[in-house]
């Protein structure tokens, strides 16, 4: 039988210091729950919180809040990426364009395109990301978000 783990139970006293299992074969996560937890911790007043919710060897997904007006300057990734809003409004400038990512809006990156963000209002954002299949061929990641 897979082991299943579900990040929705209610108790919430020791869940950053000891997180549930990341990398399981299935997992639930509520994300509203997720981002309640972000705002009440004490990063949230530096007006930028995330926390990794999967895992895996190969492939990330981290939630992140940001406060109005809030940026994170240029970077880049040895990985595919998708940046998507939950709540909020956000720009996301790459490559010489300008993406307004609205609730529901998606953006995907391809290896090493340098990106930044600004949080136009308070926001949510959800991004995935993607390394090759084997551990040796994955590449250092240059600046997460």
């Amino acid at each position: 039988m897979a082991y299943i783990a579900s990040i929705v139970e209610t108790d919430t006293a020791h869940r950053r210091p000891h997180p549930e299992p990341l990398a399981t074969p299935l997992l639930e996560i509520d994300l509203a729950r997720e981002l309640d937890q972000l705002r009440r911790e004490p990063e949230w007043a530096t007006g930028q919180n995330a926390k990794t919710l999967v895992k895996h060897d190969d492939f990330r997904i981290v939630l992140t809040a940001l406060k109005a007006h809030r940026r994170i300057p240029g970077h880049q990734t040895d990985s595919r990426l998708s940046v998507q809003t939950l709540s909020g409004h956000v720009l996301l400038r790459a490559a010489g364009r300008t993406f307004d990512l609205t609730v529901g809006r998606v953006v995907a990156l391809d290896r090493g395109i340098v990106h930044e963000l600004e949080a136009i209002e308070e926001s949510a954002i959800l991004q995935t990301i993607a390394w090759p299949a084997t551990k040796t061929d994955r590449p250092a990641i240059a600046s997460p978000l």
